[in-house]
């Protein structure tokens, strides 16, 4: 096996993103996400454990290049949508398993439910839909966290039997029906004060169901905490409706693009050119996307640089 290309692997930042390997022919030979960048790249030249079958191809790099991401949900929709319209020779699948869904609200005789749902979305419309993201069961998860402290199943005004009792014991009626609701609403859109309010609630469950020795229960929280964080984190690489784009962004002599289509970031691609021909890609780069392309560029250029693999 090859040394550890250590000059490169200094540059890369311990945050999530999109790795990709590329041979002495400038060959794409694999792409990766990762939780850390560094650990990740880094363990091809260490222990694959489970990933033997790459021992091959280690080897033949000549090349690392780099993507952060704003999560590793982030980064997991970059890699789909980059395997789904091209797949490395070393790429044994064109993504992983995570099933892309959506979290429909609707409602059931005016009481508010939230669903999980394919996407892209089929059948009647729902009220309002959130996602997409990537992983049913994660998702399944967090409805089912939201659900555990922003029960508005118990504001039916016909609960009958047990689920009354339920509702009963939990102080919950018609009456809080919107107010559940708004507070749903405002976690599926990302705000902070709702999102920190629902996992510390969580935290709390999970704590004393920990100290009544209920381990399972603890444990299924946790992982619901988990979902929450994931369905909330930052995601821009797949977009439920959007237009076509082209960023692009410039630094140390290296153009780092990336194709948008229909809302799907698909495409990236890094080629050498002077600022002077960079320029009119970059005026025509959505002031949106500039940030995310000029620190694409920067790390791109910073692996770029000669001498930086053996």
């Amino acid at each position: 096996m090859s040394t550890a290309p250590r000059a490169v692997l200094a540059q890369l930042p311990r945050a999530p993103g999109v790795y990709r390997f590329r041979d002495a022919r400038g060959r794409a030979l694999y792409i990766g996400r990762a939780t850390d960048l560094r650990s990740r790249v880094g363990s091809y030249w260490s222990d694959l454990r489970d990933r033997r079958h790459l021992r091959r191809m280690v080897p033949q790099i000549t090349g690392i290049e780099a993507v952060v991401c704003a999560s590793v949900h982030e980064s997991t929709w970059l890699e789909r949508n980059l395997l789904e319209r091209s797949r490395p020779r070393w790429n044994r699948a064109v993504g992983g398993a995570e099933v892309p869904v959506c979290i429909a609200l609707t409602r059931v005789n005016g009481v508010p439910r939230l669903t999980v749902v394919h996407w892209p979305v089929a059948g009647p419309a729902a009220e309002v839909t959130f996602g997409p993201y990537l992983g049913g069961a994660k998702t399944r998860l967090a409805v089912s966290a939201l659900d555990r402290v922003l029960p508005l199943r118990y504001t039916d005004d016909r609960l009958a039997g047990c689920q009354r009792d339920l509702a009963r014991v939990r102080g919950i009626d018609l009456a809080d029906r919107e107010v559940l609701l708004t507070t749903i609403l405002a976690v599926l859109h990302r705000q902070n004060p709702q999102i920190d309010a629902v996992r510390d609630q969580l935290a709390d469950l999970r704590d004393r169901a920990a100290g009544r020795l209920a381990f399972e229960l603890a444990a299924r929280i946790q992982q619901e905490i988990e979902a929450i964080d994931w369905v909330v984190a930052e995601q821009r690489m797949t977009a439920p409706a959007g237009d076509d784009a082209e960023i692009h962004g410039w630094a140390d002599g290296l153009l780092v693009s990336f194709r948008v289509r229909g809302g799907r970031v698909c495409g990236w691609e890094q080629r050498r050119c002077a600022r002077a021909d960079a320029q009119p890609y970059l005026d025509r780069t959505p002031a949106a996307w500039a940030e995310f392309a000029a620190r694409s560029a920067e790390l791109g250029g910073r692996l770029a640089q000669p001498g930086s693999m053996p």
